[in-house]
């Protein structure tokens, strides 16, 4: 094995909690150094990794001994971080979205084309056993042709639980937009690319009270929808139909389930890297042994894998996915301000699939 891949880290928050663990875990990657704008929350965030140094924004993009910088701030800061990255020479791999906006995103892709440099982004969820033994199946035709698929994801809101859950409710956010990410990316790696999409969308509260945390009890504004439906007509024919809500309380239905000419897959949370895949036969729904995937993964395997991924070929976490994801969303919600189906100008190769193995080998 070759040197680990060195990690600066931008942005200190509640999410670099489920990523620094991973990075001290996998032997192909190595945590130096993290920079957030509270540089006491920075330092409290890796209290328990001795070594990793604190430093701004500026410096920690342009050291020497970073090789990929990690991209865990607001989506509304992504791309100014993102592009402070490239400039200085660095891989940028970020959490999703890729960018607030699919014209950011673009600008990325291009600045890190000019630099000869590689972008990558979550969601690296689909890169554990439960979407990749999904797809296996598919793959080996037990369901025969791929017709249909739906994806819901109903929550009363982040606000509940999330401290600071503005960014949420702002440009950027909305349930599409931060859960979408999971879900549109794993129907991609299910189904393949998308061509078109029509929408429909609500907004049901124009305010939000903060449910726990030091400002329990705040009213924060609403800018953005919060209800988003819609059907995404995939290259290959198949049809999606998303349901992406933080106005509803709660659902039964399942996180993900594919429908073909033979049977039906029940898939699960996108969110998580795991989970029961079911088969739909003759003795009713049976469990699929997992077959694919990265097992008893966590969030940062994506990284690993875009840090293992040979020059020249596109990382499974590849910009190029969480282009079209964005682009694919972003046209949903314009389709549902027009009532006008949206044709898809980008798309991506579907990503190589994961055979099974520990999460280590990443």
């Amino acid at each position: 094995m070759g040197q680990p891949v060195n990690v600066g880290v931008v942005g200190c928050g509640a999410i670099s909690a489920q990523y620094f663990p991973t990075i001290d875990r996998l032997p192909g990657l190595r945590l130096v150094a993290v920079a957030d704008l509270d540089p006491d929350r920075a330092r409290e965030a890796v209290r328990p990794y001795p070594g990793v140094d604190v430093l701004t924004v500026a410096e920690l993009v342009t050291d020497p001994r970073v090789d990929v910088v990690l991209n865990l701030t607001i989506p509304a800061a992504h791309t100014e971080i993102a592009l402070q990255a490239i400039a200085a020479g660095k891989d940028v791999y970020s959490e999703k979205p890729l960018a607030a906006t699919a014209e950011e995103a673009e600008r990325v892709l291009r600045a890190a084309d000019a630099a000869r440099v590689r972008v990558g982004c979550a969601p690296d969820t689909v890169l554990g056993t439960g979407t990749q033994t999904a797809r296996k199946a598919i793959d080996d035709g037990l369901i025969g042709t791929p017709i249909a698929a739906t994806a819901t994801m109903i929550t009363p809101g982040h606000e509940r639980w999330h401290p600071n859950p503005d960014f949420y409710y702002l440009p950027g956010g909305g349930p599409l937009l931060d859960m979408g990410p999971y879900y549109v990316t794993s129907l991609v790696t299910l189904l393949g690319p998308v061509a078109s999409v029509i929408g429909a969308a609500s907004r049901t509260r124009s305010k939000r009270v903060i449910g726990s945390g030091p400002r329990q009890g705040e009213e924060i504004p609403v800018t953005v929808d919060t209800h988003v439906t819609g059907v995404l007509v995939h290259a290959s024919g198949a049809l999606s139909t998303l349901v992406m809500s933080f106005d509803g309380t709660a659902t039964r239905a399942s996180n993900i389930e594919v429908h073909g000419e033979k049977g039906s897959l029940v898939v699960p949370d996108p969110n998580h890297f795991d989970g029961s895949v079911l088969v739909s036969g003759a003795d009713g729904w049976q469990d699929l042994p997992a077959s694919a995937g990265y097992v008893e993964a966590g969030r940062g395997v994506g990284l690993a894998d875009f840090a293992s991924t040979p020059a020249g070929q596109e990382p499974r976490a590849g910009g190029a996915l969480a282009f079209h994801v964005l682009d694919v969303m972003e046209a949903l919600l314009s389709s549902a301000h027009t009532g006008v189906a949206v044709t898809i100008t980008s798309t991506c190769e579907r990503p190589p699939p994961v055979y099974l193995r520990p999460s280590e080998e990443a």
